[in-house]
């Protein structure tokens, strides 16, 4: 897979994450400490992004650095949504259990 075709699936998954989290760009430009401009470079593909800016997007929008460059989700977030499930009532699991299956 070429730089650009990486940077493009990147930016995909952080505007996805972004707009289901309904923040604006200006949103995460601002609790990022960084430039409109540079959550919208990154969204399209147009530049990578430095180390300490994935940290950044990483805690606002609540996933991993693996998700964000590879669209797979880590270990460590699949033990946490196992840990919360499993502490979730059985009514609630079952409706868990159908909301998946739904899907």
């Amino acid at each position: 897979m070429g730089d650009t075709r990486l940077l493009a699936d990147m930016g995909v998954r952080v505007s996805q994450r972004r707009k289901a989290l309904h923040l604006t760009q200006e949103q995460v430009a601002e609790m990022m400490d960084v430039s409109v401009q540079m959550v919208s470079n990154l969204e399209l593909g147009k530049k990578a992004i430095r180390p300490e800016n994935l940290v950044k997007i990483c805690k606002i929008l609540d996933v991993s650095a693996d998700y964000i460059l590879t669209g797979r989700s880590s270990e460590l977030a699949l033990s946490t949504l196992v840990k919360k499930f499993a502490s979730l009532s059985t009514e609630h699991q079952q409706i868990i259990g159908m909301l998946i299956d739904s899907l």
